[in-house]
Protein backbone atom coordinates (compact mmCIF):
# COMPACT_ATOMS: atom_id res chain seq x y z
CA UNK A 1 0.00 0.00 0.00
CA UNK A 2 1.14 3.57 -1.08
CA UNK A 3 4.64 2.15 -2.27
CA UNK A 4 6.65 5.04 -3.79
CA UNK A 5 9.74 3.96 -5.35
CA UNK A 6 10.57 7.56 -6.96
CA UNK A 7 11.58 8.63 -3.37
CA UNK A 8 12.48 5.38 -2.22
CA UNK A 9 9.20 4.82 -0.15
CA UNK A 10 8.69 0.78 1.01
CA UNK A 11 5.60 -0.79 0.74
CA UNK A 12 3.33 -0.69 3.74
CA UNK A 13 4.63 -3.67 5.21
CA UNK A 14 8.23 -3.55 5.37
CA UNK A 15 7.93 0.40 6.25
CA UNK A 16 5.73 -0.46 9.34
CA UNK A 17 8.05 -2.91 10.58
CA UNK A 18 11.06 -0.28 9.80
CA UNK A 19 8.87 2.33 11.69
CA UNK A 20 8.72 -0.16 14.42
CA UNK A 21 12.41 -0.85 14.90
CA UNK A 22 12.70 3.30 15.15
CA UNK A 23 10.12 3.27 17.73
CA UNK A 24 11.80 1.07 19.76
CA UNK A 25 15.50 2.45 19.51
CA UNK A 26 14.24 5.74 21.03
CA UNK A 27 11.94 5.93 23.75
CA UNK A 28 9.46 9.16 23.91
CA UNK A 29 10.97 10.52 26.89
CA UNK A 30 14.78 9.99 25.80
CA UNK A 31 13.23 12.06 22.38
CA UNK A 32 13.33 15.45 21.16
CA UNK A 33 11.14 17.49 23.11
CA UNK A 34 9.77 19.30 19.81
CA UNK A 35 7.92 18.48 16.67
CA UNK A 36 9.30 17.69 13.77
CA UNK A 37 8.36 17.76 10.21
CA UNK A 38 10.03 16.83 7.34
CA UNK A 39 9.12 17.51 3.55
CA UNK A 40 8.29 19.26 0.16
CA UNK A 41 7.04 22.53 1.17
CA UNK A 42 7.35 24.03 -2.29
CA UNK A 43 3.90 21.92 -3.05
CA UNK A 44 1.21 24.34 -1.13
CA UNK A 45 1.11 27.41 0.81
CA UNK A 46 0.48 25.61 3.98
CA UNK A 47 3.21 24.10 3.87
CA UNK A 48 5.19 27.49 3.42
CA UNK A 49 3.42 28.85 6.16
CA UNK A 50 4.84 26.38 8.26
CA UNK A 51 8.33 26.50 7.30
CA UNK A 52 7.67 30.27 8.89
CA UNK A 53 7.33 28.22 12.61
CA UNK A 54 11.29 26.80 12.47
CA UNK A 55 13.54 27.71 15.21
CA UNK A 56 15.22 31.06 14.70
CA UNK A 57 17.33 33.16 16.72
CA UNK A 58 14.49 35.48 17.64
CA UNK A 59 11.85 32.92 17.96
CA UNK A 60 11.28 29.61 19.16
CA UNK A 61 7.60 27.86 18.41
CA UNK A 62 8.93 24.46 19.80
CA UNK A 63 9.06 23.06 16.02
CA UNK A 64 12.34 22.01 13.85
CA UNK A 65 11.36 21.95 10.04
CA UNK A 66 13.43 20.42 7.49
CA UNK A 67 12.69 20.90 3.96
CA UNK A 68 13.32 17.59 1.97
CA UNK A 69 14.89 18.35 -1.61
CA UNK A 70 13.84 15.31 -3.67
CA UNK A 71 15.87 15.47 -6.56
CA UNK A 72 18.97 15.92 -4.24
CA UNK A 73 17.72 13.29 -1.73
CA UNK A 74 17.73 10.92 -5.29
CA UNK A 75 20.91 11.75 -6.52
CA UNK A 76 22.93 11.38 -2.88
CA UNK A 77 21.09 8.22 -2.30
CA UNK A 78 18.45 8.77 0.13
CA UNK A 79 20.70 9.06 2.61
CA UNK A 80 18.75 11.34 4.81
CA UNK A 81 15.10 10.45 3.82
CA UNK A 82 14.88 7.13 5.44
CA UNK A 83 11.37 7.60 7.45
CA UNK A 84 12.36 4.47 9.90
CA UNK A 85 15.08 6.55 11.79
CA UNK A 86 12.61 9.57 11.75
CA UNK A 87 11.24 8.70 15.24
CA UNK A 88 13.58 10.46 17.11
CA UNK A 89 11.05 13.39 17.85
CA UNK A 90 8.29 13.65 20.95
CA UNK A 91 5.94 15.53 18.30
CA UNK A 92 5.98 15.18 14.66
CA UNK A 93 3.23 17.62 12.02
CA UNK A 94 1.29 15.89 9.77
CA UNK A 95 0.28 18.33 7.34
CA UNK A 96 -1.65 18.55 3.83
CA UNK A 97 0.09 19.12 0.45
CA UNK A 98 -1.33 20.18 -2.54
CA UNK A 99 -4.08 17.75 -2.03
CA UNK A 100 -4.24 14.70 0.52
CA UNK A 101 -0.66 13.14 1.92
CA UNK A 102 0.36 9.76 2.23
CA UNK A 103 2.73 10.54 5.24
CA UNK A 104 -0.42 10.62 7.82
CA UNK A 105 -0.21 7.10 8.63
CA UNK A 106 3.82 7.03 8.92
CA UNK A 107 3.34 9.98 11.32
CA UNK A 108 0.81 8.04 13.45
CA UNK A 109 3.05 5.23 13.48
CA UNK A 110 5.92 6.77 15.25
CA UNK A 111 5.03 6.66 18.57
CA UNK A 112 4.89 10.42 18.93
CA UNK A 113 1.79 12.14 19.46
CA UNK A 114 0.59 13.35 16.00
CA UNK A 115 0.26 17.38 16.03
CA UNK A 116 -2.50 17.24 13.13
CA UNK A 117 -3.08 20.64 11.56
CA UNK A 118 -6.94 21.08 10.37
CA UNK A 119 -7.53 18.77 6.90
CA UNK A 120 -9.17 19.44 3.99
CA UNK A 121 -8.81 15.84 2.46
CA UNK A 122 -9.63 12.56 4.58
CA UNK A 123 -8.08 8.95 4.11
CA UNK A 124 -10.58 5.99 4.54
CA UNK A 125 -9.80 5.43 8.27
CA UNK A 126 -9.53 9.64 9.16
CA UNK A 127 -13.67 9.16 10.66
CA UNK A 128 -12.12 6.88 13.42
CA UNK A 129 -9.33 8.97 14.86
CA UNK A 130 -10.10 11.04 17.54
CA UNK A 131 -8.31 14.74 18.69
CA UNK A 132 -6.93 14.08 22.23
CA UNK A 133 -6.88 9.81 21.85
CA UNK A 134 -4.88 9.52 18.38
CA UNK A 135 -3.65 13.28 17.81
CA UNK A 136 -3.09 16.78 18.79
CA UNK A 137 -5.26 19.32 16.54
CA UNK A 138 -3.47 22.27 15.05
CA UNK A 139 -5.37 25.19 13.94
CA UNK A 140 -4.28 25.88 10.09
CA UNK A 141 -4.95 29.50 10.85
CA UNK A 142 -2.45 29.98 13.83
CA UNK A 143 0.04 27.44 13.32
CA UNK A 144 3.12 28.26 14.78
CA UNK A 145 0.87 29.55 18.33
CA UNK A 146 -0.76 25.98 17.87
CA UNK A 147 2.16 24.18 17.55
CA UNK A 148 3.98 25.77 20.57
CA UNK A 149 0.99 25.42 23.02
CA UNK A 150 0.78 21.65 21.98
CA UNK A 151 4.46 20.94 22.91
CA UNK A 152 4.45 22.87 26.17
CA UNK A 153 1.31 20.69 27.32
CA UNK A 154 2.15 17.88 25.69
CA UNK A 155 6.09 18.09 27.66
CA UNK A 156 4.37 19.34 30.86
CA UNK A 157 1.87 16.36 31.00
CA UNK A 158 4.44 13.81 30.04
CA UNK A 159 2.04 13.02 27.32
CA UNK A 160 3.20 10.29 25.38
CA UNK A 161 -0.69 8.04 25.73
CA UNK A 162 -1.47 9.76 22.78
CA UNK A 163 1.28 8.96 20.71
CA UNK A 164 1.16 5.41 21.41
CA UNK A 165 -2.68 5.30 21.03
CA UNK A 166 -2.32 6.45 17.26
CA UNK A 167 0.34 3.60 16.72
CA UNK A 168 -1.61 0.96 18.10
CA UNK A 169 -4.21 1.94 16.04
CA UNK A 170 -2.25 2.09 13.17
CA UNK A 171 -0.49 -1.51 13.78
CA UNK A 172 -4.08 -2.94 14.64
CA UNK A 173 -6.41 -1.48 11.91
CA UNK A 174 -4.22 -0.57 8.88
CA UNK A 175 -3.07 -3.36 8.46
CA UNK A 176 -2.57 -4.96 4.72
CA UNK A 177 -5.46 -7.40 5.82
CA UNK A 178 -7.82 -4.96 6.86
CA UNK A 179 -6.80 -2.56 3.59
CA UNK A 180 -7.87 -6.00 1.68
CA UNK A 181 -10.96 -6.36 3.01
CA UNK A 182 -11.76 -2.66 2.80
CA UNK A 183 -11.43 -2.84 -0.54
CA UNK A 184 -13.47 -5.49 -1.35
CA UNK A 185 -16.29 -4.46 0.64
CA UNK A 186 -15.82 -1.16 -1.54
CA UNK A 187 -16.08 -3.07 -4.80
CA UNK A 188 -19.02 -4.44 -3.29
CA UNK A 189 -20.81 -1.66 -2.36
CA UNK A 190 -20.14 0.17 -5.83
CA UNK A 191 -20.94 -2.31 -7.69
CA UNK A 192 -24.89 -2.09 -5.73
CA UNK A 193 -25.04 0.96 -7.49
CA UNK A 194 -24.92 -0.07 -11.04
CA UNK A 195 -27.54 0.66 -13.38
CA UNK A 196 -26.02 -1.97 -15.73
CA UNK A 197 -24.20 -5.37 -16.08
CA UNK A 198 -20.39 -4.97 -16.60
CA UNK A 199 -19.46 -7.35 -19.49
CA UNK A 200 -15.60 -8.31 -20.43
CA UNK A 201 -14.88 -6.32 -23.94
CA UNK A 202 -13.85 -8.89 -26.16
CA UNK A 203 -10.20 -7.14 -26.45
CA UNK A 204 -9.66 -7.18 -22.59
CA UNK A 205 -6.13 -8.78 -21.90
CA UNK A 206 -5.89 -10.11 -18.52
CA UNK A 207 -3.17 -8.88 -16.56
CA UNK A 208 -1.33 -10.90 -14.24
CA UNK A 209 1.90 -9.78 -11.93
CA UNK A 210 4.32 -11.10 -14.49
CA UNK A 211 2.21 -8.22 -17.10
CA UNK A 212 2.51 -5.78 -13.87
CA UNK A 213 6.33 -6.53 -13.13
CA UNK A 214 8.11 -6.88 -16.84
CA UNK A 215 8.27 -3.09 -17.19
CA UNK A 216 8.94 -2.25 -14.12
CA UNK A 217 13.18 -1.86 -13.02
CA UNK A 218 15.28 -1.44 -10.32
CA UNK A 219 13.46 -0.60 -6.92
CA UNK A 220 10.13 -0.18 -8.82
CA UNK A 221 10.21 -3.66 -9.79
CA UNK A 222 11.94 -4.44 -6.14
CA UNK A 223 9.12 -3.10 -4.00
CA UNK A 224 6.39 -4.69 -6.50
CA UNK A 225 7.70 -8.26 -6.10
CA UNK A 226 7.56 -7.23 -2.16
CA UNK A 227 4.30 -6.08 -2.05
CA UNK A 228 2.90 -9.23 -4.03
CA UNK A 229 0.22 -11.07 -2.39
CA UNK A 230 1.96 -14.72 -2.44
CA UNK A 231 -0.70 -16.54 -1.00
CA UNK A 232 -4.79 -16.60 -0.60
CA UNK A 233 -5.30 -15.91 3.42
CA UNK A 234 -6.99 -18.60 4.96
CA UNK A 235 -10.55 -17.40 6.05
CA UNK A 236 -12.41 -14.93 4.71
CA UNK A 237 -13.04 -10.90 4.62
CA UNK A 238 -13.69 -9.61 8.10
CA UNK A 239 -17.82 -8.33 7.98
CA UNK A 240 -18.59 -5.43 7.00
CA UNK A 241 -20.16 -4.01 10.39
CA UNK A 242 -23.55 -1.30 9.67
CA UNK A 243 -23.57 1.72 8.68
CA UNK A 244 -23.76 4.53 11.38
CA UNK A 245 -27.18 5.79 12.37
CA UNK A 246 -28.55 9.41 12.44
CA UNK A 247 -27.45 9.36 15.85
CA UNK A 248 -24.41 8.22 16.15
CA UNK A 249 -22.51 10.57 13.44
CA UNK A 250 -24.05 13.21 15.29
CA UNK A 251 -22.60 12.01 18.55
CA UNK A 252 -19.00 11.27 16.82
CA UNK A 253 -19.29 14.13 14.69
CA UNK A 254 -20.18 16.30 18.55
CA UNK A 255 -17.27 14.61 20.27
CA UNK A 256 -14.50 15.48 17.45
CA UNK A 257 -15.81 18.92 17.79
CA UNK A 258 -16.12 19.24 21.78
CA UNK A 259 -11.90 17.73 21.83
CA UNK A 260 -11.22 20.42 19.29
CA UNK A 261 -12.76 23.55 20.90
CA UNK A 262 -11.87 22.44 24.41
CA UNK A 263 -7.86 22.70 22.77
CA UNK A 264 -8.57 26.11 21.60
CA UNK A 265 -10.01 27.17 24.84
CA UNK A 266 -6.74 26.27 26.39
CA UNK A 267 -5.15 28.02 23.79
CA UNK A 268 -6.66 31.09 24.65
CA UNK A 269 -6.23 30.95 27.76
CA UNK A 270 -2.83 30.54 27.46
CA UNK A 271 -1.97 33.18 25.43
CA UNK A 272 -4.11 35.48 28.04
CA UNK A 273 -1.60 34.46 30.53
CA UNK A 274 1.09 35.05 29.05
Amino acid sequence: MDARPEINIKPWDALHKDLKDGNSKVRWFSREPYAYWKGNAAVATSRQELVKCNVSSTQDWNARIYTQDWFKESKEGYKTSDLGSQCTHRYKIYIEGSAWSISQKYILACDSMTLLVTPKYYDFFSRSLMPLQHYWPVRDNNKCASIQYAVNWGNSHKQLRIGKEASNFVEQEVNMDHVYDYMLHLLREYAKLLSFKPTKPPEAVEVCPDSLVCQAEGTERKFLMESMVKSAHDSGPCDLPPPFSRRELTMLKRRKENSIRQVEMWERRASITR
